[in-house]
């Protein structure tokens, strides 16, 4: 949010939370379609109709530019979301979409470590509990041994870690972006890599649509929409209320996700599910506000792509 700029943190909210149902019903929507399609044409179809619309968007828009000063910044961020997507695909194939979606949020908590790691920065007593507290909840989600998700849980975790990195380096060069360009970046790099995946992967991709049933091509346009909706949605966010205000409200998606699961496959989480998840909420909703905080001290103005957590 732009110094001066005026505050309407109410509206700020709906558009999170309008934001993390976007992504909710993106990852049932991708748990459907994902038994009928590959990985890689779904990853393929969600950005490359994510760098359409923003193309279009920019095109048509006096006061945006798809010009970059960062470029390297931009592919490197496109490619750790990008990879990060692909891994949430894949693990929306084999588990719930509420305990994929409790995992995928440790994003904050995880981001505490990598910082520690790969920045050197000095990590508070409080933050060491908030990244503790975090890793119990998943351990209660995941219940190693149990059989109830097994190894899949892997694939949100690695999702959440590159999310977690992505995070990092938004934070240290996004200020210096316009928005806009970067959410057409993220569309853009992602397709680019996709493309090649899909190929490799799919002897005949246009075949593949062509013959898909009308259901699962509607489902994939829809990922797609929901995805560059909740980016944006996003952005508009944080032209109406601080960061730190809104960021704690991307976690209606667990509720979302779990309500979601629920209609579409009638999945519930267990009574363990939903204590991990609770606790996974609070510790991640903390360490999420503590980030933005601290971005915010060392950078002015805030970016709005800095509270997309989300690895979507």
């Amino acid at each position: 949010m732009t110094a001066g700029a005026p505050s309407h943190p109410l509206l700020g909210i709906a558009f999170v939370i309008g934001a993390a149902s976007c992504f909710a019903t993106m990852d049932t929507t991708v748990r459907y379609v994902g038994a009928y399609l590959s990985v890689t044409l779904v990853l393929w179809a969600r950005y490359g109709l994510h760098a359409a619309i923003m193309t279009v968007w920019i095109a048509l828009s006096r006061q945006r530019s798809f010009r970059t000063a960062n470029p390297m910044f931009q592919i490197a961020r496109g490619a750790l979301l990008a990879f990060a997507s692909a891994m949430a695909f894949a693990a929306l194939r084999r588990m719930p979409v509420a305990e994929f979606t409790a995992i995928i949020m440790l994003t904050p908590v995880i981001a505490t470590l990598v910082a520690r790691l790969w920045l050197k920065e000095r990590i508070s007593p409080l933050r060491w509990t908030l990244v503790a507290g975090g890793f119990v909840g998943a351990l209660i989600v995941i219940r190693p041994g149990s059989g109830i998700i097994g190894w899949a849980a892997l694939l949100p975790l690695a999702a959440a870690f590159s999310n977690a990195a992505f995070q990092i380096m938004t934070s240290r060069f996004a200020p210096h972006e316009d928005p806009f360009t970067t959410n057409f970046y993220t569309g853009a790099t992602g397709v680019a890599i996709a493309t090649p995946l899909l190929l490799a992967s799919v002897a005949d991709p246009i075949d593949m649509l062509l013959n898909a049933p009308g259901p699962q091509v509607g489902a994939l346009l829809a990922i797609a929409v929901l995805g560059t909706t909740g980016h944006l949605l996003l952005i508009l966010a944080l032209g109406k209320a601080p960061a730190s205000t809104l960021m704690p409200f991307q976690y209606a998606q667990l509720a979302v996700a779990a309500l979601a699961g629920f209609i579409a496959f009638g999945a519930v989480p267990d009574g363990w599910g939903w204590l991990g998840m609770a606790i996974i909420g609070i510790c991640g909703a903390a360490s999420a506000w503590l980030n933005v905080r601290t971005a915010a001290d060392r950078y002015r103005p805030v970016s709005a792509v800095q509270v997309d957590t989300i690895a979507e």
